[in-house]
């Protein structure tokens, strides 16, 4: 009767410790639900599981406040006034803590030492969608940290790196929607979740050797999946019989340490229960080499495949050898022509301007192989900086404008050679130099424009690691990606008619030798055939990914960028300036002026003076020719001209 009488008091105590004026209680679950609630009540019951304070204007919760809530499991605190995180003090629950601290706008910071007074088991911290901009060092100091969500602190910018010294986890740990760019270097053993989506800034991983724990992950970006795509872990809790094993192992192997060894099996053999005997037992003992895969979300894309900008080895080094080639070679010819001491003419203008086009998409490909070396092995931890950031959007200028500049280019100069042979006794229809000046005027516009499109959100040019503008998900970007390559297709198909309109009019027999007329035949073939080995793979392949019926993969398409694009960059410059005599007379004079190769300059020099009187050839152009030339002397011109 004592004993009954006893727990009545109690009970009745625990009633008349709920008489508050705005809380009330509900069992053992204490609730302060009005706006009056300007500071925690101090006859909180003793015994209470649960506390809710909710849309309260409390600012400041005091130390001890809470001291003494030894059954406390639950505390929920939302949409209140506070502007600091309450000093638990002193709450002690043997197995489970649950703090749900959420939706207080006015909470900033979080303290050091800040959660020290739980002396739980096992503690879950929601500190979600709060206005916490800081998180002190040591702010979990001394708590068992099982579950810590910080998701939706949109100013919450950094996680110190021994923000977690001190605590035992966390075992979950969600940072999504918040504005985290680094992950703490000390505190993520434990972990085995990770949640990280909507957190845009965080565009690198630490180690992943520090992740000893991790099972799940979700991330933003795909390309941090590719991280543990070939990454694997073992297992770190393993069976006590792996124990046991490795235990009896380890005795054969050392026999000195025998009553430590057999003192650590033992351990884990009581962990299992009294009497337990592996031995008797069956199992599978190739559990005991178990590797853990990380699973991983979001999954990465056919756009993004899990490898380096160069994925094969091969690429990595062709790449280098031809970027190199295309700059020498442009550079040298720009140099040549600009510097040369006989006046500009159509033709000379002409090249300078396809020297500078194939100048930057060599630039470019150097770009591109200079990012690869960077960030091989590791390209995940740089996707998003340079897929985002201006390096590839610079990148993807550079060779869009290029590209475009130069098939213009190479059409316009393929147009005036026609024009120019075909009207060669019409000496007042002649291409002057005001008139290629705004040609080419009007293709820098056009180069410049279509370059700038995917900037400005028609494709992107951030959808691939070689920042081309592959982006097709709308209709303006699809209409934009088939336009450009069919006004290259276009351009090629001018450029072989023209080609074989030159050829037909050079070869008349009464006008050129046949000797002269192989060779002609010869050079505008291997003209033809540069182009079409540049044009013809990348425009069928991407003019089919434009439609949506993708023949190869972009890491296929990689072949393509290294071995087929670069062709006209890499040839154009010896097919159409270094192997011709006119560049090579400029070569010889501009060395002469540094005191090398005098005589070559003076041949040349002689021959220039002497043919001077014949053929207007500082102006490029030929005068008709005889009938009766014999050949060689006729062909001197175009042969110049088509090279």
């Amino acid at each position: 009767m004592s004993s009954v009488l006893a727990c009545l008091l109690f009970f009745l105590a625990g009633c008349l410790g709920c008489q508050h004026h705005a809380c009330h209680c509900m069992g053992r679950v204490f609730i302060c639900e009005e706006s009056k609630v300007v500071h925690v009540p101090r006859d909180i019951p003793a015994n209470i599981t649960e506390l809710r304070f909710v849309l309260t204007k409390m600012r400041v919760v005091p130390k001890g406040a809470f001291a003494g809530l030894l059954d406390l499991e639950k505390m929920l605190i939302s949409n209140t006034g506070l502007r600091f995180l309450p000093a638990v003090h002193k709450v002690q629950s043997f197995q489970k803590v649950l703090l749900d601290i959420q939706d207080n706008i006015n909470i900033r910071v979080i303290e050091r030492n800040s959660f020290m007074g739980l002396s739980s088991e096992s503690v879950i911290l929601w500190l979600n969608k709060n206005g916490i901009r800081e998180i002190e060092n040591h702010a979990f100091n001394g708590t068992y940290l099982d579950e810590l969500n910080l998701s939706d602190n949109h100013n919450l910018e950094k996680l110190p790196n021994e923000v977690f010294q001190g605590a035992n986890g966390p075992v979950v740990l969600d940072i999504s929607s918040t504005k985290i760019s680094f992950l703490p270097s000390h505190g993520l053993e434990l972990i085995k979740k990770l949640r990280a989506r909507s957190t845009h800034n965080l565009k690198k991983l630490p180690d992943l050797s520090k992740f000893r724990s991790l099972i799940e992950a979700n991330f933003t970006y795909p390309s941090h999946c590719c991280a543990f795509t070939n990454w694997k872990r073992q297992n770190t809790e393993l069976h006590p019989i792996c124990i046991m094993s490795q235990a009896k192992k380890d005795l054969k192997e050392q026999p000195g340490e025998k009553l430590q060894i057999q003192s650590t099996a033992e351990d884990y053999v009581s962990s299992y229960g009294i009497g337990f005997d592996p031995a008797e037992h069956d199992f599978d003992y190739g559990l005991c080499n178990e590797v853990v895969n990380v699973a991983c979300s979001p999954k990465p894309d056919a756009f993004n495949p899990c490898e380096d900008i160069m994925g094969y080895n091969i690429l990595r080094v062709l790449i280098w050898f031809i970027s190199i080639l295309a700059v020498t070679g442009n550079t040298v010819v720009l140099i040549i022509l600009i510097s040369s001491q006989y006046k500009l003419t159509v033709p000379r203008f002409l090249m300078c301007n396809l020297a500078f086009a194939d100048l930057c998409i060599g630039i470019y490909l150097l770009f591109i192989a200079s990012v690869d070396i960077q960030t091989k092995s590791q390209y995940y931890n740089y996707a998003i900086d340079w897929q985002t950031g201006a390096g590839c959007n610079t990148a993807g200028f550079f060779t869009v404008f290029a590209s475009e500049l130069s098939v213009y280019t190479l059409t316009v100069i393929t147009l005036e050679r026609w024009h120019t042979i075909t009207y060669a006794m019409q000496l007042h229809r002649k291409v002057r130099l005001r008139h290629a000046v705004i040609i080419m005027v009007f293709g820098w516009l056009f180069a410049f424009t279509v370059a700038l499109l995917p900037i400005f959100g028609v494709s992107s040019y951030m959808k691939v690691s070689i920042c081309l503008p592959m982006d097709i998900e709308t209709p303006f970007s699809q209409a934009y990606v088939v336009c450009l390559l069919v006004l290259n297709v276009l351009a090629f198909v001018i450029i072989c008619v023209c080609y074989i309109c030159i050829y037909s009019t050079v070869r008349n027999p009464n006008v050129i030798s046949s000797n002269s007329d192989t060779k002609i035949a010869k050079r505008m073939a291997i003209l033809i055939f540069t182009d079409f080995l540049c044009m013809a793979p990348i425009s069928f392949f991407a003019i089919s990914a434009s439609l949506k019926v993708p023949l190869i993969t972009v890491s296929k398409s990689k072949i393509l960028l290294v071995l087929f694009y670069p062709i006209n960059s890499c040839a154009n410059p010896f097919l159409y300036a270094i192997f011709t005599k006119t560049f090579r007379r400029d070569f010889f004079i501009l060395l002469s002026k540094f005191g090398c190769c005098e005589m070559q300059a003076q041949i040349y020099r002689t021959e220039t003076s002497s043919s001077a009187p014949n053929f207007h050839t500082r102006n490029g152009h030929c005068p008709p020719a005889s009938k009766n030339s014999d050949g060689p002397i006729y062909s001197l011109v175009p042969l110049n001209h088509l090279n």
